[in-house]
């Protein structure tokens, strides 16, 4: 065990004792004490990033836990330890509200590592276009995707579209990736065809301090005030859940910083596809402070979905595919780091699952961090899969969304075939059986169903079995 392990290992094993020192002596001085006594060398991020583990899942919360990770994270500074894009500065509260769990709970123990009698499975993109009441919904009000976002009453109504249809184990809010980039002040728009556009991206490094709000205008005010009316939605949506008997945790999510950026200067998924990485390399400065605002209104908007009723939280790098992997170490990875670790803190028994979409490269540090699952895409092989998180945490995806469009080909049967060769590749435990990517449209809901029934049946049977 390194000396850093074992400065850590001696907060966590006597936190009263630490306590009463830090009271005494103030943190600066126990650093420094840690420091001069124990610390010879600079501790690598494979050193911290195992403290930080160790601190979440040993450390019973409160103050402890907070003098815990401000000790390490005091040394790690005072030792020049580069690992970290930035530093986050929170005024937490005493304590947080957490939903009770559903009398479902399926997926929160998958997702927690406990073992189930059947395999919990949802699909991203479960509500909106594959369903045909949606497009009944839409033509209705008279609303676009964008629009309906706006009207908590539709998020509501569209979350609970697809739970009418499947015996899927968990909703999730009804919403869009760049729902923080609109409440930064960035237009989004959805002219038809074309996708969700931002007409009018960041034009060039000096409009982040013009047009972007500092970090410190960042807090739970801040959600309240520009995404108060998801916050109503995930309210409602609990409530038309309890009335129509719908008693399954609600997912909670959001985009990452790095896509949140790469939609703000680039403008679209379709074009400007370099732009991203183009500002991380001609614009760090820049670039770093946007991703630090970015990170720290995620954590502030995932912590409300919570407060508000969310069970679980889902965060999606869904431009993964759109840098490579020198700049998403240096960069994305640092920004999930933080998330994760201050979501845990506030939130140690929410489940947290993150989809690096397109950069599967970074299952296994993403495995390390204090994430409970991680989503594999298609691109994924199923073989080595396990072998890359390990036992650190669990896996979700990852189906071939195009086995449920019906092209002459594809059947109820073999749906069944696919899913059941997907659970045995994978094992039914500690796996959310989901897609690799979400669903486009075109896909049938009586494949669909089959494969929400498939999953439950086929790894109830293999479980049983063993």
């Amino acid at each position: 065990m390194s000396s850093f392990r074992k400065i850590c290992a001696v907060a966590l094993i006597f936190p009263s004792t630490a306590a009463a020192f830090h009271n005494s002596v103030g943190p600066f001085a126990l650093q420094r004490s840690l420091v001069a006594t124990h610390l010879k060398a600079v501790p690598s991020p494979q050193d911290l990033e195992l403290t930080r583990q160790v601190i979440i899942g040993h450390v019973s919360g409160g103050k402890d836990l907070e003098l815990t990770r401000q000790i390490v994270d005091d040394v790690v500074r005072a030792e020049g330890d580069n690992h970290k894009l930035f530093t986050l500065n929170f005024d937490r509260k005493q304590s947080y509200k957490v939903p009770p769990r559903p009398k479902n709970d399926l997926m929160i123990r998958a997702a927690l590592g406990e073992n189930v009698e059947k395999t919990p499975t949802w699909l991203f993109r479960q509500a909106g276009r594959h369903l045909p009441e949606y497009e009944s919904y839409k033509k209705e009000t008279g609303r676009n995707f964008v629009e309906l976002l706006s009207f908590p009453e539709s998020v509501a109504e569209c979350t609970l579209q697809p739970l009418r249809r499947y015996e899927v184990d968990a909703a999730i809010l009804f919403s869009d990736i760049l729902v923080i980039a609109e409440a930064l002040g960035i237009k989004i728009t959805m002219p038809g065809g074309v996708g969700i556009q931002v007409p009018e991206p960041l034009a060039g490094p000096e409009q982040v301090a013009q047009r972007i709000p500092s970090v410190d205008e960042i807090s739970e005010e801040f959600v309240k005030d520009k995404l108060g009316h998801v916050l109503e939605a995930v309210r409602q949506i609990r409530t038309k859940m309890a009335e129509e008997g719908k008693d399954i945790p609600l997912i909670g999510f959001s985009a990452a910083p790095w896509t949140l950026l790469f939609y703000m200067v680039g403008g679209s998924s379709k074009k400007n596809n370099d732009i991203g990485v183009q500002w991380l390399e001609k614009h760090p400065k820049e670039s770093t402070a946007l991703l630090e605002v970015l990170t720290k209104l995620v954590i502030e908007y995932m912590s409300a979905q919570v407060e508000n009723g969310a069970h679980m939280l889902q965060i999606f790098e869904a431009m993964g595919m759109m840098i490579d992997e020198v700049n998403f170490n240096k960069y994305a990875l640092p920004c999930l780091r933080e998330i994760a670790t201050e979501l845990k803190i506030r939130f140690p028994d929410v489940p947290l699952m993150v989809f690096a979409r397109g950069a599967s490269f970074a299952n296994q540090e993403l495995s390390k961090l204090e994430f409970d699952i991680v989503t594999i895409d298609g691109s994924v092989d199923r073989s080595t899969a396990r072998e890359v998180v390990g036992d650190r945490a669990g896996l979700q995806g990852n189906y071939d969304p195009r086995e449920l469009i019906e092209d002459g080909t594809k059947t109820k049967e073999t749906v069944r075939r696919t899913v059941r060769e997907m659970l045995k590749e994978l094992g039914p435990q500690r796996l959310i059986a989901n897609l690799g990517e979400g669903l486009g449209g075109k896909e049938s809901p009586t494949l669909v169903k089959e494969f929400v029934d498939a999953v439950h049946e086929e790894s109830a049977t293999m479980i049983q079995g063993n």
